[in-house]
């Protein structure tokens, strides 16, 4: 029987085998789901092909942005979700999405995501409004440019769904700690091509203004061990950011 439900569901991956499998039954209700691939080296892209409505494409990792838009112009429907392979897509949220999709008063949906560190739930550190567009029509939306963090733009009216999406982050940290490394990587590419130059400013204030406005005055301190934990990962993440833009000025690896 036809699904009536003219919904697809974007997603790119990179070594999610683990994941893949509960990821894709929780989204029952997609008429289709769309895979890019950044040619994971596990059983990721294999397990997906294995299901009927799942189309797989592969395709090398540059930016966020790039393989988020390359997955939206795949997209045969006009309505599409965009969750990641480390959020829950609860039932509650499916059904509130598909029921959303039935007469749609927006362009656009947001998402309160509930973030999930280290096995516990974190409550401050700043991410206690983490509202993220999860559900939107990709005829008015596209991804900012940005290399990383980067940000769907919508053009149009926007509005917030009632269910929350549990976001579990935290595999192990090493895992953790080699996605920040990433991230500052990404960043200092793009403040590089900004013509941005890193000074002792950079080094020795961001850094350290990171770790006490996340721990202190965004309440990391009421999260307990893993809130000083995130602070602490958080600015050094801004110090190898500013490092990775020295390295990059000084043309070493």
């Amino acid at each position: 029987m036809e699904n009536p439900v003219k919904i697809t569901a974007l997603a790119i991956t990179l070594n999610e085998a683990h994941n893949i499998e509960g990821y894709l039954k929780s989204l029952w209700f997609a008429d289709e789901i769309v895979i890019v691939d950044s040619f994971s080296s596990d059983d990721t892209a294999a397990l997906a092909s294995k299901h009927e409505k799942v189309t797989v494409y592969q395709r090398t990792f540059d930016n966020f942005s790039a393989q988020k838009n390359f997955a939206i112009s795949k997209a045969t429907n006009d309505w599409v979700t965009f969750f990641d392979l480390d959020e829950e897509v609860t039932p509650e949220l499916a059904n509130e999405i598909v029921e959303k999709f039935k007469n749609p008063k927006a362009i656009a949906y947001f998402v309160k995501r509930d973030f999930y560190f280290m096995g516990k739930r974190i409550k401050y550190s700043g991410l206690q409004n983490d509202y993220i567009i999860r559900f939107f029509n990709k005829n008015h939306c596209q991804y900012n440019a940005n290399l990383v963090h980067e940000t769907l733009e919508a053009d149009g009216r926007t509005e917030n769904l009632k269910n929350s999406l549990p976001h579990h982050t935290y595999k192990s940290f090493d895992d953790y700690t080699a996605k920040m490394h990433q991230y500052s990587a990404l960043q200092a590419q793009m403040l590089y091509k900004k013509g941005k130059k890193p000074n002792n400013y950079h080094f020795l204030f961001r850094p350290f203004y990171r770790f006490w406005n996340q721990f202190i005055f965004r309440l990391g301190i009421l999260d307990g061990k893993e809130g000083f934990i995130l602070a602490y990962v958080s600015a050094f993440s801004v110090f190898k950011r500013y490092v990775n833009l020295w390295l990059l000025y000084r043309k070493i690896d």
